[in-house]
């Protein structure tokens, strides 16, 4: 069964009484036109011997350009998703200043036979897009078995 870690950001915006989240979403075909329920929090896969939240802090940074350094990590848990793939996640409060999210790092990638029975091969990226949410429209673009995450992250922060 597969293990994935991440990380779920959040920031609370100025003069705003409420927080929004950072969600990735995934590329490639299957996902190209989709958005609602697609979106999840930048994680990946744990190796075996791994340590979970090692494995969180990397696949964030590699997933978002984003250093989490020494930031204050919140315990989120474990959520299973349909497929049966676990998630461990933490959330943490952004860094001070702008993130420009419309440039994404050399994100990983995977390669796909597309068009599909063509015996073409191509490499698409893990995930095209990043951006910020307010709670509210993260429970609409989050995978569902992820949204348990920003209810615990709402409780932590007694929103």
């Amino acid at each position: 069964m597969n293990t994935s870690a991440g990380l779920l950001m959040f920031r609370r915006p100025a003069g705003a009484d409420s927080l929004v989240v950072l969600l990735a979403h995934p590329g490639g075909p299957f996902f190209r036109n989709k958005d609602a329920g697609a979106w999840s929090i930048p994680k990946g896969e744990l190796e075996a011997s791994e340590d979970a939240l090692a494995c969180a802090r990397r696949e964030f940074r590699e997933e978002t350009g984003i250093e989490p350094g020494e930031a204050v990590l919140f315990a989120l848990g474990e959520v299973r998703q349909k497929g049966g793939k676990r998630v461990l996640a933490w959330a943490f409060e952004a860094p001070p200043g702008e993130l420009d999210l419309t440039v994404l790092p050399a994100s990983n990638t995977f390669e796909l036979e597309w068009p599909p029975k063509s015996g073409k091969r191509q490499t698409f990226p893990e995930i095209d897009k990043l951006a910020f949410f307010t709670l509210e429209e993260a429970h609409v673009k989050i995978l569902s078995a992820q949204s348990e995450l920003l209810d615990r992250l709402a409780a932590l922060l007694a929103l």
